[in-house]
C-alpha cells in the first residue's frame, strides 16, 4: 500500500532550513556529493582533517561517511567526527561503499559500527548483505547478486544495529524495527554515472538533518532523488547530459510533480 509520506513537505524543509551537512566522504564523488547537497538547497561541507572534523561536525546538522577511499587515518578521523556527531545528537550517515571487496576493509566498516553509533546504515544489496553477515564479495564497489531475502538482511541488521538501513538498487528498500518500505523511483541510467550511490547518501543526509524519523527521511529523499533521475533520463542522451540534467531537475522539483510520480510502498 502506498503510504502518507509526504516527501515534498521534508524536501520544502531542507530547502527553507539549508541545513550544514558534514562529509567525510570518497574522493572519486566528493564534489557531486557536495553539489547534490548545494542542488538542494543545503550547504555542504567536506572538512577530513582529523585536527578539525569533531570541531567541523559541531556547526553541522547532519553527519555524511563514505568509506569508498579508505585509508587509516581516514577511518580514524570519522570516528571522531561521528563521536562529535554522536555528542551533539545529530544523524550519522554511513555509506558502507565497497564492503565485502577486502578484509581490511569490512574490519574498519565493522569498527566504525562498534565504537560510534551509527543513525543511518546504506549500501548496494551485496554491501548490505556483508555488514549483515553473509559471506559475500563485491566488485569493487559495484553490487553483486545477493539472491532472495534481502528484506530479511536489511531488518536483521536494523535490530542488530538499532539503525535505519537503506539498501539502494531497482528498487530501493528502508527498514528499521517498524517495517520496510519499498521506494520504486529511479532509472537503470543511475548504473552508469559514477558516484550516483554516494550523492544518494548525501541526499538522505540532508532530509534526515531536517526529520528526526530516519525511515521516513530516508525514503522521502530516495523518492525525490529517484523522481529527478527520471526527469532527467527523459531529456538526456547518455550519462554526461544525464548527471548535467539530474542536478537540474533535482533543483526545480515541486509538490505536483513529487505527488504525481512519488512511489514509496509499506
Amino acid at each position: 500500500m502506498t503510504t502518507t509520506i509526504n516527501p515534498f513537505d521534508l524536501l520544502q524543509k531542507v530547502r527553507r532550513d539549508s541545513p550544514v551537512i558534514h562529509h567525510l566522504t570518497n574522493w572519486v564523488t566528493i564534489y557531486d556529493c557536495a553539489q547534490i547537497v548545494k542542488t538542494l538547497g543545503a550547504s555542504p561541507v567536506m572538512a577530513h582533517a582529523p585536527e578539525e572534523v569533531a570541531g567541523m561536525t559541531q556547526i553541522a546538522a547532519a553527519l555524511v561517511l563514505n568509506v569508498g577511499t579508505l585509508t587509516y587515518d581516514f577511518i580514524e578521523a570519522m570516528k571522531i567526527a561521528a563521536a562529535s556527531a554522536n555528542q551533539k545528537g545529530i544523524p550519522v550517515i554511513l555509506d558502507v561503499c565497497g564492503a565485502g571487496a577486502t578484509e581490511w576493509r569490512d574490519r574498519k566498516i565493522f569498527e566504525l559500527l562498534d565504537q560510534v553509533k551509527i543513525n543511518v546504515i546504506k549500501g548496494n544489496a551485496s554491501e548490505i548483505a556483508r555488514v549483515s553477515g553473509a559471506a559475500i564479495r563485491t566488485k569493487g564497489v559495484d553490487s553483486t547478486e545477493v539472491g532472495a531475502g534481502l528484506e530479511t538482511l536489511a531488518r536483521t541488521l536494523s535490530e542488530a544495529r538499532r539503525a535505519t538501513v537503506v539498501v539502494t538498487g531497482e528498487v530501493d528498500i528502508v527498514a528499521d524495527d517498524r517495517g520496510i518500505c519499498r521506494v520504486r523511483n529511479g532509472v537503470p541510467m543511475m548504473t552508469r554515472v559514477v558516484g550516483t550511490g554516494c550523492m544518494a547518501a548525501s541526499v538522505i543526509g540532508a532530509f534526515a538533518a531536517v526529520e528526526p524519523d530516519r525511515r521516513r527521511a530516508a525514503a522521502s529523499a530516495l523518492a525525490c532523488y529517484g523522481i529527478a533521475a527520471e526527469l532527467a533520463a527523459a531529456q538526456s542522451l547518455g550519462p554526461a547530459s544525464f548527471k548535467d540534467a539530474l542536478f537540474d531537475c533535482l533543483s526545480s522539483l515541486d509538490q505536483s510533480t513529487i505527488e504525481r510520480m512519488q512511489r514509496i510502498e509499506m
